[in-house]
């Protein structure tokens, strides 16, 4: 099986950039979104349910901000929406699809990187997320998305430079390996220790030609998964958004 996780930075710029008929050629079993961008209303769910997705979406109250979504082969058991928090449901950040033998997650953490005060939200959904998160370790959790976080110094092109960038906080970091020791496993780090993979650039420096990125979107499973991760990808060759997909391949 399958599975991509991407944040395409506005699903209706995605498909202008041939969004579409990249997710045909590569044919993921499921596909985790983030910042959709979009409300139900106007979501393009033809263009998915022909190439035979079933579409779940949880859009953020504010029309053109924020937003995730699972499309899926296979169909649902059910599914779940937010974490009954109003201040993040309201931006749809967190969506479960419940299977018969997994649950997968699209997450969209927030970014602190327009000033304090969104920091500051950030931390507390951190801390709420944790709180929230810590019950369902012993299930078989699958959670995809933009965490909005570098763990080490191997996850962004400069450690030093950046040592006080929201992304790259040291409570930040922290909390990451905080998340981590609850009993999950970071797929793509866990069997690809080489450096200089990244998933996210800066468009307005032309940082992507020079492949100076941080990694911030992940694929995390929990420990009762791990004889079931094949293989774990960054597809840093799709060009659709400021961010790049990343892929599992599971035995599920």
């Amino acid at each position: 099986m399958k599975i991509i996780s991407y944040n395409v930075n506005g699903i209706r710029a995605a498909l202008r950039k041939g969004f579409a008929e990249w997710l045909k050629a590569a044919s993921p079993d499921m596909l985790c979104l983030q910042e959709i961008k979009i409300d139900a209303e106007q979501f393009p769910y033809m263009i998915f349910e022909s190439l035979g997705y079933h579409c779940y979406l949880f859009p953020a109250s504010k029309a053109g901000y924020s937003g995730v979504a699972i499309l899926s082969k296979k169909e649902a058991n059910a599914i779940e929406k937010g974490c009954s928090k109003e201040l993040y449901d309201q931006e749809g950040r967190i969506l479960q699809a419940h299977f018969d033998s997994f649950t997968l997650m699209s997450v969209y953490f927030p970014s602190g990187s327009s000033g304090k005060e969104r920091q500051a939200i950030k931390m507390q959904f951190l801390a709420d997320f944790y709180e929230w998160i810590k019950p369902k370790t012993h299930q078989n959790l699958i959670i995809c998305g933009d965490f909005n976080i570098c763990h080490q110094a191997i996850d962004i092109h400069n450690p030093k430079a950046n040592a006080n960038s929201t992304g790259f906080l040291p409570e930040e970091r922290a909390w990451l390996t905080k998340f981590l020791n609850l009993g999950f496993i970071d797929t793509f780090r866990y069997l690809n220790p080489e450096p200089h993979h990244y998933t996210w650039w800066n468009m307005r420096s032309n940082a992507r030609a020079k492949n100076l990125g941080w990694r911030i979107d992940y694929q995390m499973i929990s420990k009762p998964l791990l004889p079931a991760l094949q293989k774990a990808f960054i597809l840093s060759q799709a060009y659709h958004s400021d961010h790049c997909p990343t892929m599992v391949q599971m035995k599920l």
